[in-house]
């Protein structure tokens, strides 16, 4: 049976950070650094407190659906430990951790070291679902609570993303994989989010894997923004177009709410449903789509809504850092400044 999704599977071995007495990288094994998912996001402009049932509601609606064992997840690391399988005691430590309660309510109520110690890792509570160490079968869920300043930065959220190997997608359909979606979603102060085909990065690339990168600018239905950090920096911001997609407050009131919306997209396969707690998802299709610009595929409804939703996006981050002694823009791709640009402004230009 042929997938009606492109299969994007690259295999290849990752960029030394390390060389030898000769000067030379070493030669890792090879391995698969990127693979297509239908991802999950989720951008909560709350702390921990005031979004842990949400948050607990979304993870025990994802397990259900993928269930626990050696082919989904059977693994979870919390904040910065290393990680273990997910045995009873395991899932007790971790459902404490859901809990609202905490021995502290803002960072500055803690001694400086410790809240110095906070501060420098980004996170109050970070906890990662997955199929152990070195998996790559597709399936990962993480969670990332900001840390409570008690004036906290307009920028800062609270971060929830899953992912689902396309396998998943082409045995149970898209109906199923949206109903996940609006289950993980119903108990979720989310300012916005979204569920669509992405690609999910095992290890960054090289510069010189251009093919790939080419490949990949064929598909504008594929997000690539797990490619860039700073997604816990999205704020009221909404972060691209995609299969489904959740606007909230105040994006939602600054477009007019849910009527308003509905008007101004005239797309034959685009439906604004409307959620509680004035909330929307915006379907574009039964199911997610790829494109293919070399086939004309530009799809047509991302584009609408993406011209809509156009002054609340996220912009361009195409700053650079140095990697291997070189500036590259920072990005796990290793994109150059024309293709970041190309595949930010997609449904734009």
């Amino acid at each position: 049976m042929t997938s009606p999704f492109p299969r994007i599977r690259h295999r290849g071995r990752p960029p030394g950070r390390v060389k030898l007495w000769s000067g030379e990288e070493p030669r890792f094994p090879r391995q698969l650094l990127a693979r297509d998912v239908v991802r999950f996001a989720f951008y909560l402009p709350y702390d921990h407190p005031d979004i842990a049932s949400g948050v607990s509601h979304a993870v025990e609606s994802y397990m259900r659906a993928v269930g626990q064992g050696s082919k989904t997840i059977n693994y979870a690391f919390t904040n910065d430990d290393e990680g273990d399988a997910l045995h009873e005691e395991r899932w007790s430590y971790i459902r404490r951790l859901l809990l609202p309660d905490r021995p502290f309510r803002f960072i500055e109520e803690l001694s400086e070291p410790t809240a110095n110690r906070l501060e420098k890792r980004g996170y109050a509570t970070q906890l990662i679902f997955n199929g152990g160490i070195s998996s790559s079968n597709g399936y990962e869920l993480c969670y990332r609570a900001r840390l409570p300043w008690r004036t906290p930065s307009p920028d800062s959220v609270s971060l929830l993303t899953a992912t689902l190997p396309t396998e998943y997608l082409e045995v149970h359909g898209a109906a199923r994989v949206r109903e996940l979606a609006l289950e993980m979603a119903s108990q979720l102060r989310f300012a916005s989010g979204h569920a669509g085909l992405a690609l999910h990065l095992y290890r960054s690339l090289r510069r010189s894997d251009v093919a790939f990168r080419a490949e990949l600018l064929r598909y504008p239905g594929i997000d690539l923004r797990t490619a860039w950090l700073g997604a816990h920096r999205m704020g009221l911001r909404v972060d691209g177009v995609h299969w489904l997609n959740f606007l909230g407050q105040p994006v939602l009131g600054q477009l007019g709410g849910a009527a308003a919306l509905r008007s101004r997209l005239h797309a034959p396969e685009t439906i604004v449903h409307e959620l509680a707690g004035d909330r929307v998802v915006v379907s574009l299709g039964e199911g997610p789509e790829a494109g293919d610009l070399s086939a004309g595929k530009t799809l047509p409804a991302y584009s609408e809504l993406a011209r809509v939703l156009e002054p609340w996006l996220e912009p361009p981050r195409l700053w650079e850092r140095i990697w291997l002694g070189e500036p590259v823009l920072h990005s796990s791709l290793c994109f150059t400044e024309d293709e970041a640009r190309r595949w930010w402004m997609r449904f734009l230009d």
